[in-house]
């Protein structure tokens, strides 16, 4: 068995290859391969990890053992399991770690630096506290992802950002703040990706006993899409080849869209060296084959003006309105004629606004027509379900009534009184949009990596709100009280005109009070109801568990659950002892701030769920791996193609080993970002198999005229016939 570098672009069958070449390695050893040991796996990202898995178990048969991971999952796996040898090795005394999730790592990150923020010391003018901690916070992990201790930050901070970016004095801040925090989470056993990711690099893989081990549970070693990998993934292969485990990588050189993120495409192409390499034939079934470099060129180049072919036509509006009523007329035509079936379109766009996806579900529902929004790392606070849970705590538990006004509580109002409601065949599991009361904008802070797992069932059924938004508006404008203490809704016979609500409204609020009562007078007791339970009792009584929700709603109950049952069991380790309504206040606020907690395990829709229109960012559709023969590309005039498809963290480019040590100029960025954008457009062309539309408004969601990167093409695409469409 030999090494493998395996290149080739999107669609081109890398990771087919790559299952072949392991299924003549178990062949080879077939005989001894119960003895002996097994092949450790990785994929990119969680999602990705569970499709290979199914793939090689299906080609397989599953007959040959293998572990399965991806980079941050082993270091993660390793980290816990051989953690008795780190406490030796580093002189630890705490009890056995606990990793923390994204937001409360943020939370007690927040609360550790406060002196130094009320101070000054650790401000920066335009940005903030939220932002100021995220980003170092961010900076740790950038580090260990490229195998770089934690005490150069500072250093790389001084020799690679310009004074506009900040000042000597902020960056040495943040080193020892940096430092104050790792010895804090080492001596309480807490992780963070950050702190676990070096804790591999720098003491377990180079410890000798570990080694050895290591050695002796593999045989061998796949990984796929390595082009997405953290540089210090490279570390970890080079001891396996060292070792004489042979192993097989696969490389796009069109993808790298986690640049920015940590992933390190550069460094981990240095193990090509040391494999022999295969290099595979592009797909000549997708619209790049033809038009990828040429479209790539013309944007570069905007005098090099193409004749585009019919596959590429534009459909273009005054304003962003006109824009998504034609481009939803022009799905819903084809789907009517049987040009294509819905599960086979996707709209992309490099940003999507609450605004834009709730304007394509209400016009495609009015057609019949599902739409499925890949995962868009909104923060928890944007959902008008999670607000509302939130809202109910506040009120069941005493002292946080500030934490609550009239427009949360009418929104509450709405959202509980719902119920399912029947619909024809056709239009069920279609996303609703539910009643939102509040103009918060979404964090737009990083995507963050998560854990892994299996399907979501599929909900038949739509809901109805029993008391309507204006309806709610007069009953808290009558019945609710305000207290800091304790918040009270009155009966809505309180209001002088209560017969205004109406049977079904009345009867709704009158239980909602019943059960706000119940769970009050539990929480006043000595042993408090457990907000945990709070939550679950409330998902329960008022929607059903999540079985009467559609699909993406569902998955936001189980991300808030998710999140609240970690925080809690941390709060238990951190404050056994703290005031239960202390804890709940803080969580309250923790979402309220934007925070973008990590997602629950991913899950696919399954039946009449999964026959949808697919709307996606195109970071998370690219991400997902997803192909289409039709792909509508929103917003195609806009200057967050260049600008904001890539998502990067602060000083992020500062870790890429190729660059160590030296100045990030503005040169360098726009080069950076237009390299992104090249991979990006071929990329996507990739994954469209017959037809792509550039959907450009003139005017943006703000009145402003477009002109991004992508105007060339669109000034040279054919345009749609509406008529005909």
């Amino acid at each position: 068995m030999h090494s493998t570098w395996i290149v080739g672009t999107t669609g081109s069958g890398k990771t087919t290859r790559l299952i072949e070449q392991f299924q003549d390695w178990a062949a080879t050893t077939t005989p001894n391969w119960q003895i002996q040991p097994v092949c450790l796996i990785f994929a990119a990202i969680g999602d990705n990890r569970l499709q290979l898995v199914d793939r090689i178990q299906a080609a397989t048969q599953a007959c040959y053992p293998f572990d399965s991971a991806t980079p941050l999952s082993f270091f993660e796996q390793e980290v816990m399991l051989y953690w008795p040898l780190l406490m030796q090795q580093l002189d630890l005394k705490s009890q056995f770690p606990l990793r923390l999730r994204p937001e409360t790592e943020q939370d007690l990150a927040t609360r550790l630096w406060q002196p130094e923020l009320e101070s000054g010391r650790f401000r920066r003018a335009g940005v903030s506290d939220y932002f100021m901690v995220r980003r170092t916070l961010d900076l740790l992990q950038l580090a260990a992802f490229s195998a770089t201790p934690h005490e150069q930050i500072p250093d790389l901070l001084h020799q690679g950002f310009t004074d506009q970016e900040g000042s000597p004095a902020l960056w040495d801040c943040m080193g020892e703040l940096l430092q104050q925090w790792w010895q804090w989470c080492l001596d309480r056993g807490l992780l963070t990706y950050g702190i676990l990711t070096e804790l591999y690099w720098r003491y377990l893989l180079p410890n000798p006993t570990y080694q050895q081990q290591l050695s002796q549970r593999y045989c061998a070693f796949l990984a796929d899409d390595v082009d997405e990998y953290p540089g210090v993934m490279r570390l970890l292969f080079e001891f396996l080849l060292d070792r004489k485990l042979p192993g097989l990588m696969t490389f796009n050189p069109i993808g790298a869209m986690r640049v920015g993120l940590g992933a390190d495409p550069s460094e981990m192409s240095r193990l090509a060296d040391r494999c022999q390499v295969e290099t595979l034939p592009a797909s000549v079934t997708n619209l790049d084959h033809e038009w990828g470099q040429i479209i790539v060129d013309c944007i570069r180049e905007p005098l090099l003006l193409p004749q585009l072919p019919d596959t590429i036509q534009l459909i273009q509006a005054t304003s962003k309105a006109q824009l998504l009523r034609q481009t939803a007329e022009v799905i819903a035509t084809a789907i009517q004629s049987g040009q294509v079936e819905a599960q086979d379109i996707a709209i992309v766009s490099p940003g999507l606004d609450a605004i834009t996806r709730y304007t394509l579900q209400s016009i495609l529902a009015s057609q019949e027509i599902r739409l499925l929004s890949l995962n868009s790392q909104q923060s928890l606070i944007s959902s008008p379900l999670v607000r509302t849970l939130l809202s109910l705590m506040a009120m069941v538990y005493p002292d946080l009534g500030r934490l609550v006004d009239r427009e949360m509580i009418a929104e509450m109002l709405v959202l509980l009184s719902q119920t399912p409601t029947g619909l024809p065949a056709q239009v069920e599991n279609s996303i609703v949009q539910l009643p939102d009361f509040s103009d918060r904008p979404a964090d737009p802070s990083f995507p963050i990596k998560h854990p892994e797992a299996a399907v979501a069932p599929v909900a038949p059924i739509l809901l109805k709100p029993q008391i309507d938004a204006v309806r709610a508006g007069l009953l808290t404008d009558h019945c609710f009280v305000p207290d800091s203490h304790q918040p009270q809704l009155l009966a809505a016979t309180e209001f002088p005109r209560w017969d205004r609500l109406g049977y079904q409204a009345s009867q709704a609020y009158h239980e909602i009070l019943q059960w706000l009562e119940a769970q009050r007078s539990i929480a006043q007791q000595p042993a408090s109801l457990n907000p945990v339970l709070l939550l679950d009792q409330a998902i329960q009584r008022f929607f059903g568990g999540g079985s009467t929700l559609p699909y993406d709603q569902m998955v936001i109950l189980r991300e808030l659950m998710e999140t609240a049952q970690h925080y809690w069991e941390v709060e238990a380790r951190m404050r056994p002892s703290t005031n239960t309504n202390a804890s709940v206040a803080r969580f309250i606020q923790l979402l309220r701030n934007g925070t973008i907690t990590a997602n629950p395990f991913p899950v696919r829709p399954m039946g009449k769920a999964a026959e949808a229109v697919t709307l996606s960012t195109i970071y998370q559709y690219r991400l997902d791996r997803r192909y289409h023969r039709w792909q509508f590309w929103l917003d195609a005039g806009s200057s967050l193609w260049l600008s904001g498809s890539g998502a990067r963290l602060f000083g992020s480019p500062l870790f890429l080993r190729e660059r160590l040590n030296r100045v990030w100029t503005a040169t360098e960025a726009l080069e950076m970002d237009q390299a992104y954008l090249d991979r990006e457009i071929r990329d996507l062309l990739s994954r469209a198999q017959a037809r792509v539309y550039l959907c450009h408004s003139e005017l943006g969601i703000n009145g402003q005229e477009q002109a991004g990167s992508l105007m060339p093409i669109v000034q040279a695409a054919v345009p749609v016939n509406l008529t005909e469409a």
